[in-house]
């Protein structure tokens, strides 16, 4: 029973690993919490569902059309929301707050567009499922996991070892002296923007085949369960992230079974405060952390 419940924990964890990836992205090169992230996520699974309809059921092109447009969504609420905030020096909290009113934005122009009710999602993979101590695991649940690892290490290899990386971080420690030394920091933040979005798309796709479903307040849920998850990792170190999805996925599993399945939102945000409270750097951040 609790093997399975680790099982199920980190299939759900990987999911929340990828969209906080894209949240300490972000914060890592503006230091912005970018709150519509979660609903880029909600989006991404929406325009798959929506794409692989019209394109006649061929869901792994509709899925692959999906990363693209979800990344283009990202550069789009930059540009919209945030670049001008910027060259007017605006405070993080005034950004912060657009970044509210664009996920507000999108969560209800799906709905308007798609309807509130919640719509079936297909589930291509029906691979089957095999036993492993006790535990009953899909090959959906395997591939969902080794996708999210696979994914981590190739930003992990974006950020430290190519020039658009580098790039990245020199964004990170100082604008201002990164745009002396040549750097289009416009062009990286919309880079950033663009990688960060796509892989919410790629979650938000992942979420919609494990649970068959989707909805279009998903994001919000999902978008402060996240936030959760790079607080506990460490904000703005990527491999946090990951870990820090991971944990709060198992943490929300084994608790929804052994507690009760009512509190499996609130597990997590429990876990935000204890973290909060008890180490604000999270558990692989450093109060002086280079970022990114």
């Amino acid at each position: 029973m609790f093997f399975q419940q680790v099982v199920n924990g980190l299939t759900i964890g990987s999911m929340y690993a990828l969209v906080a990836i894209g949240y300490t992205m972000v914060f890592g090169v503006l230091k912005l919490v970018n709150f519509s992230h979660g609903s880029v996520f909600m989006v991404g699974a929406y325009l798959t569902l929506e794409l692989s309809l019209a394109l006649g059921g061929n869901f792994f092109l509709a899925a692959a059309l999906s990363l693209v447009l979800a990344g283009v969504l990202g550069v789009v609420i930059d540009r919209a929301a945030l670049q001008r905030l910027r060259v007017k020096k605006a405070d993080r909290i005034t950004a912060l707050i657009s970044t509210l009113g664009v996920g507000t934005i999108l969560d209800n122009a799906v709905m308007i567009g798609f309807g509130s009710e919640t719509k079936a999602f297909p589930n291509v993979l029906q691979l089957g499922r095999f036993t492993v101590g006790g535990a009953v695991v899909s090959w959906v649940q395997v591939i969902i996991l080794l996708l999210a690892l696979v994914l981590m290490a190739i930003m992990s290899a974006i950020v430290y070892r190519t020039r658009m990386g580098c790039a990245m971080r020199a964004t990170s420690q100082n604008a201002d002296a990164a745009r002396l030394m040549g750097i289009s920091v416009n062009r990286v933040i919309a880079f950033t923007f663009f990688i960060g979005s796509l892989l919410a798309s790629v979650a938000g796709t992942m979420y919609g085949m494990y649970y068959e479903a989707i909805d279009p307040m998903m994001g919000s849920v999902i978008s402060m369960k996240t936030f959760a998850c790079v607080v506990l990792g460490g904000v703005g170190v990527l491999p946090g992230a990951m870990l820090g999805g991971l944990l709060i996925g198992v943490a929300e599993a084994v608790g929804a079974s052994y507690i009760s399945s009512g509190y499996r939102d609130a597990i997590a945000f429990a876990i935000l405060i204890l973290v909060l409270v008890l180490r604000p750097q999270g558990i692989l951040g450093k109060k002086a952390a280079d970022k990114l």
